[in-house]
């Protein structure tokens, strides 16, 4: 196996090298993140054979028969089954098994040790799946001994799973148990179990057969398992996040723009708010993974409270993000680029993106690039560690010069929008008064809320996510619409992102957002216009089924529904 890098969705990079026993991770960027990984771990990942790949013959019973001809011939001894075991070369439907192996700490002089060692494992198993389901996906298809004489491509089908053994730091009595309650392992034994030890005095054979699918995996929330630790001292060479109410730099005299300006109610603006004022782009909030706290940024969703809307009783919606706070990032390694979701802004300024970056400009541990740090130099304005930026993200990104990253979301809209390909399906092209009034609705709406979609932080393309049962779609389905079913519109602006390939990506990570947005989501749904047949393609390549045709005083569409009890995985 060579050498690899992986993504990890809020920016962090891991090293994967195959080592002796076993596979190494290594974290890139140990030095310049205050990350809760420690420098390095190792995994032991097998392969096993197919049982019935091998299968010892029985014991010979001639010499008995030829010595006592009368003797009662005995029942014939079943053959016993042998499992092989070889080396890890590539992923098998349900025959790998892995577990780590070692664990390689920080200095405990620059951090304090995890608070939930725990927490800190699962951290690093969660970022060992990430990689394993990453990799090329075996064939989904069962061979078993009533399978085995039928066509390869009209057997059975099975989850992609790997197995987690208990050994190495999964010995622990404890360890797996709170890994099943976090949810990254499971098993197919539901019971309690009759030893009265089990899980209290020894692991338990109930525990010794632990796995993961990888439909389930890509269900988890990585803000779940993502987190950062907390450096011990003040002078500490590792950045750290402050909360927002920090003491800001003292100014300097010689300046013309204090490291703490005053916004326009006379509050004091923070470093990078200061920043993105001087530099003429919109402040944005931080991103899904920022935590002043060091802690994983999941939040259950709480319990329904109902109300009604036109006479349709629903559950009280969550508020959406705010403007500009980006809500999905993802790599995508079929096209080297960050994948990235933000709430629109009616900001009159660019949105500031401080989403992760494939081609990341910052040189330090403020977060900002070059450029933006000479400007902040120039103007004597002046970062510290405790700037409030992740400094994973990529910052500024101000030595991009495309157009569209220098555009408000209303100017984005209103080029996209007078565009003749999307005025055909979409309508609402017109004068910039028209775009900024259907984006003002969009963000005032209590049952949607309108999502612009970022390659690596350009800004391509325009969706909608929407809650069904309050929605005229649910008036035309009647009584079969879930609480939680969520539907989307979608729209790409940008010329050079269109392809079937990127709307499998994206398209993909918006539903794979619904899933994750909250747990009781089961359906999303899509109206196109039935003269729309090349996205009603493309919605067939990602999973989605037309169920039938609805008919709007406007437009007849094809309903198209995907279920999550189907859904696999995004595109990669």
């Amino acid at each position: 196996m060579a050498p690899s890098t992986i993504h990890l969705p809020n920016g962090q990079t891991l090293s994967v090298t195959p080592v002796f026993g076993g596979i190494q991770f290594k974290v890139n960027d140990q030095h310049t993140h205050h990350n809760a990984f420690p420098p390095g771990w190792t995994i032991v990942i097998n392969s096993e054979d197919e049982e019935d790949d091998h299968l010892s013959p029985p014991p010979s019973t001639s010499a008995h028969t030829q010595s006592d001809p009368d003797a009662t011939p005995r029942a014939e001894v079943p053959k016993e089954k042998v499992h092989h075991v070889h080396r890890y070369r590539r992923p098998t439907l349900r025959n790998d098994h892995l577990f780590i192996s070692s664990i390689s700490n920080p200095s405990s002089n620059d951090f304090r040790p995890a608070s939930s060692p725990t927490r800190q494992i699962a951290m690093m198993l969660w970022a060992t799946l990430w990689w394993y389901f990453h990799q090329p996906a075996p064939s989904p298809h069962l061979t078993n001994p009533a399978s085995a004489q039928t066509p390869e491509a009209g057997r059975p089908k099975g989850d992609w799973r790997i197995n987690i053994n208990r050994e190495g730091i999964f010995k622990g009595k404890h360890l797996l148990p709170k890994l099943e309650r976090m949810g990254i392992v499971a098993s197919e034994d539901s019971s309690v179990g009759s030893d009265p030890s089990d899980g209290v005095t020894n692991a338990g054979e109930g525990w010794m057969h632990m796995f993961i699918c990888q439909r389930t995996f890509w269900q988890l929330d990585p803000r779940i398992y993502l987190f950062t630790l907390t450096p011990t001292q003040a002078n500490s060479p590792y950045p750290s996040i402050s909360p927002s109410v920090s003491r800001p730099s003292s100014p300097n005299r010689n300046s013309t723009l204090s490291a703490s300006r005053v916004d326009n109610e006379g509050g004091v603006l923070q470093p990078a708010q200061a920043l993105a004022a001087h530099i003429g782009r919109s402040n944005t909030p931080p991103g899904p993974f920022t935590s002043t706290s060091h802690l994983p940024t999941f939040y259950p969703p709480p319990p329904p409270q109902y109300t009604f809307t036109n006479n349709v009783r629903h559950p009280i919606r969550p508020k959406p993000p705010r403007q500009g706070e980006i809500i999905y990032t993802r790599w995508v390694p079929s096209l080297g680029q960050y994948l990235s979701f933000r709430i629109a802004s009616l900001s009159m300024q660019p949105c500031m993106y401080r989403g992760p970056s494939s081609t990341p400009t910052h040189t330090d541990n403020t977060g900002f690039g070059p450029s933006a740090r000479e400007s902040l130099l120039r103007s004597g304005m002046t970062t510290s560690a405790s700037e409030p930026v992740v400094p994973t993200m990529s910052g500024l990104n101000m030595q991009d010069g495309d157009s569209t990253m220098q555009m408000t979301d209303t100017e984005l809209l209103h080029k996209w929008m007078n565009d003749p390909r999307v005025a055909y399906s979409w309508g609402e092209d017109g004068p910039a008064s028209h775009q900024e009034s259907f984006l003002k609705h969009g963000l005032t709406s209590k049952h949607s809320f309108p999502v612009i979609g970022c390659f690596d932080g350009k800004p391509f393309g325009f969706f909608e996510i929407y809650w069904v049962k309050e929605d005229k779609l649910a008036g035309l389905l009647g009584g079969e619409v879930g609480d939680y079913d969520r539907g989307l519109h979608v729209l790409v602006g940008e010329q050079e992102f269109r392809g079937s390939h990127r709307v499998k990506v994206w398209l993909s990570a918006l539903v794979h957002y619904c899933w994750l947005n909250d747990m009781r989501t089961n359906v999303v749904m899509m109206e196109p216009r039935v003269d729309n047949e090349k996205l009603r393609r493309y919605c067939e390549d990602v999973g989605f089924y037309k169920e039938r045709e609805v008919s709007f005083p406007h437009k007849q569409s094809n309903l198209m529904k995907q279920k999550r009890e189907a859904w696999t995985a995004p595109a990669l």
